[in-house]
């Protein structure tokens, strides 16, 4: 199945290397005798021949060495001196041969272990020279520390008979055994030339020797039966031979002699004499059937050279020209191949992607200029661009009809949108208009809630509008106080007393800017509320940085996964294209596409006290710092409408039963009945119990963390009884009268002239910021 999924070019490569696979394997076939000749070869150059010098100087030793032990004459050790000389000479140039770098190729693992055996055993050969002299070995230890050495070397010689030919290999198998039954011989010959040079022959001599010559003779003898024919009648003609014969008739006279005997039957002269004719003779027919070898692997060699040359050049013409073929072919197909998928993708990242945005845009596209026929011929290639011609005309009016879909759904989520918006504006004024006439505090506390509701209701639907890809109609021509801002999007919070504003600084937002952040963290404080347990708060803050200003949102719930925040901030710095079906997580595509309107960056991050935090970085161009810090009311600011306050409704008239928590402190101004400030105070100065819903019931804030507000609604600056004079001047104590006593102390009467008072204030400033309202709401609010 994986075969199926590759490419073309793959596929065709694959073939080729398959068809030269096949050819090479044909050629090896051939080569392969070729080749085992020419390592063979190799291995009689390079370690057989080397080697003979080796072996027959190492069994000339053996009977020096023998000898030398037995009569200890001045001529026995020169020819032994002279003999040991020789052979490092030939261990030398033997070593130096074996160890090139194509005997290494030649050999097979066995081979190579033979080998290394071979050079080991030489170097053994210095330490039994040492024994010998130092009279440490006798004859018979001397003879089988030799032994060893040759052993080694004949067993190199079996491993290197590895020729193809069956009957090449078992002839040269053979020669090896004779050449091994002329080793058995040579130590028969050592054997009893250390006994003769004593002058007397053990009863153990005389036994190994008889084992020897039992050896050698059933070594030829197995040897000789599997001589060709040919080579039959060299040894036949060598076992009648006078040498042969001699040799015999020695051998059964030791065998045959009596050990006690003083006399032995000949003298190591006539023993040396016999065994080096004969020898010379059996190397004679040995080397003889080697060259007469060599004549018959000539032909069978030039066989294999010709057969190498027919079905390797034949066939290496066959695999050439199928290759060019198939290159040819396939390049053909491959070049109408990448115009067939050249034209799918300019039809997939460019066309397509074009006419959808163009008829997203209400242009007409016209479909055939959109979707031009292309030529690839009439072959099967052919026809498949005949069968794409038709996808992408299907593909394109699809793509049409559905990007007018989608374009006629935003236009009716657009629609909607706006008019919810309109309703819910007009239900604003309703309520605002029941607020002022209202006087029960329980009604009033109602309303406040539906109010509410319905600022949230608001930003819903300016979400629809986001979503459309449309902007909302709130905008502000002026800068606005930044925690004004955050007051606003506080107030488009269900759960709004449940945050913690810390201090903002003194900073303005400008006006085209206002709406959309008011909306951005509207969206981010409400995801920070909802996902965190009722009885945790969430923390906002501000402050100016190098890159513009950041605020940061911080709730202490459960937080979010790696790969959660991960993906969280990826769909908000690059959002995916809206779709109908994706309405998970919508607070977040509002926050991109409002994020990217103004350059916004919005990072969420892990809190360190285990929930999540939001950092928002407004760029430097959408911050200014505050002209007037001391006068929130006045310079060239825009006052954000009583509505966008969340926490106004906590500044509304509270119940009677919680008129002794408005009392007024000494510092401030006498308590005369003021309208509803349209700025509130920080929710940072109220205390909340688990699932604080209303702040209604808390006190307010202290003077020095919320300071009174020191222009009237109508914009006049409040008087403050000596504030302009001297200090000297001043009265020691203020003139206002110590307004706090015991709330218990105070009768009924009083709570309701206070209340009575209380209420008539509110009434009149309910009416001076309506009118403020109805004249920003002429100017900023559209």
């Amino acid at each position: 199945m994986r075969f199926r999924n590759t490419g073309l070019r793959t596929k065709i490569t694959a073939m080729l290397l398959s068809l030269a696979a096949l050819w090479v394997f044909a050629a090896w076939v051939t080569l392969r005798e070729g080749v085992n000749l020419l390592w063979v070869s190799q291995l009689d150059s390079a370690v057989a021949t080397p080697s003979d010098p080796v072996l027959y100087g190492l069994q000339k030793e053996r009977w020096l060495s023998v000898v030398r032990l037995s009569e200890k004459t001045a001529q026995s050790r020169k020819e032994l001196e002279t003999q040991r000389k020789q052979n490092d000479r030939d261990i030398s140039a033997f070593q130096e041969s074996s160890s090139a770098g194509l005997v290494s190729w030649a050999l097979d693992e066995q081979g190579e272990k033979r080998l290394a055996d071979v050079l080991k055993q030489l170097e053994s050969v210095k330490e039994i020279r040492k024994d010998v002299d130092a009279g440490r070995l006798g004859r018979l230890e001397t003879t089988t520390e030799y032994n060893d050495v040759t052993d080694s070397i004949y067993g190199l010689y079996g491993s290197m008979a590895t020729l193809d030919d069956k009957d090449i290999a078992k002839d040269v198998r053979t020669l090896v055994s004779l050449s091994r039954a002329r080793e058995l011989l040579t130590r028969e010959d050592a054997l009893l030339a250390g006994a003769l040079a004593e002058g007397r022959l053990t009863p153990a001599d005389q036994a190994l020797f008889g084992q020897a010559v039992g050896a050698w003779r059933i070594v030829a003898g197995q040897a000789a039966s599997e001589l060709p024919d040919s080579e039959r009648a060299a040894y036949d003609k060598l076992t009648k031979a006078r040498s042969f014969v001699q040799l015999q008739n020695m051998e059964a006279q030791v065998m045959e002699h009596d050990p006690t005997a003083l006399n032995l039957p000949f003298t190591d002269d006539e023993w040396k004499a016999a065994t080096e004719r004969f020898l010379a003779d059996f190397n004679g027919m040995v080397l003889g059937a080697g060259d007469r070898m060599v004549d018959r692997i000539v032909p069978v060699a030039v066989n294999v050279i010709v057969r190498l040359v027919l079905a390797g050049g034949l066939g290496l013409i066959a695999v050439i020209a199928s290759i060019i073929l198939s290159i040819t072919t396939a390049r053909d197909l491959l070049a109408q191949l990448k115009r067939l998928r050249d034209a799918a993708h300019d039809l997939s990242d460019d066309r397509l992607p074009g006419v959808v945005e163009r008829i997203g845009r209400g242009e007409e596209v016209d479909l055939a200029k959109e979707a031009p026929a292309l030529d690839f011929g009439d072959d099967e290639i052919g026809q498949v661009g005949q069968a794409f011609n038709t996808v992408q005309r299907t593909a394109i009016g699809v793509a049409a009809e559905q990007a007018e879909l989608r374009r006629s759904i935003r236009d009716i989520l657009l629609s909607l949108a706006r008019r919810t918006q309109g309703l819910v504006h007009r239900q604003l004024t309703v309520l605002d208009v029941m607020e002022r006439r209202e006087t029960d505090p329980e009604e009033l506390k109602e309303l406040f809630r539906l109010d509410h509701l319905a600022i949230r209701m608001r930003r819903n639907a300016e979400n629809l509008i986001v979503l459309s890809g449309s902007a909302p109609a709130r905008t502000w021509r002026r800068s606005v106080p930044m925690v004004d801002v955050v007051r606003g999007a506080l107030a488009e919070v269900e759960d709004y007393t449940r945050v913690t504003l810390m201090p903002m600084g003194d900073v303005v937002l400008i006006g085209r800017a206002v709406g959309d952040v008011i909306h951005l963290l509207a969206e981010l404080i409400e995801n920070a509320v909802s996902f965190s347990p009722p009885y945790t708060n969430v923390q906002v803050s501000g402050q100016l940085v190098a890159n513009g200003y950041v605020i940061e949102i911080e709730d202490r719930g459960l937080g979010m996964k790696p790969e959660d925040l991960d993906a969280a901030n990826e769909r908000i710095a690059d959002p995916p294209e809206f779709r109908i079906s994706g309405t998970a997580r919508l607070g977040l595509y509002v926050v991109s596409q409002l994020a990217r309107r103004h350059e916004i960056q919005v990072v969420l991050k892990a809190s360190p006290y285990g929930g999540t935090t939001v950092v928002v970085l407004l760029p430097q161009e959408l911050v200014q710092l505050d002209p007037t810090p001391e006068h929130q009311d006045g310079g060239g600011q825009e006052q954000l409408p009583r509505r966008q306050s969340a926490v106004a409704t906590a500044t509304r008239p509270a119940p009677a039963e919680n008129v002794r928590a408005l009392k007024p402190t000494r510092s401030g101004p006498p308590p005369v009945p003021a309208p509803s400030p349209p700025l509130p105070p920080q929710p940072r100065a109220t205390e909340r119990g688990p699932e604080p819903r209303t702040v209604t019931n808390q006190p307010p804030a202290e003077p020095e963390q919320e300071p009174v507000a020191e222009f009237t609604p109508s914009g006049l600056p409040l008087r403050v009884p000596q504030a302009n004079l001297a200090p000297a001047l001043r009265d020691d104590m203020p003139t206002q009268p110590d307004l706090e006593e015991d709330d218990d102390e105070r009768s009924p009467e009083e709570i309701r002239a206070m209340m009575g008072s209380l209420q008539s204030g509110t009434r009149l400033g309910r009416s001076q910021a309506a009118k403020m309202m109805d004249e920003q709401s002429g100017g900023g609010e559209a």
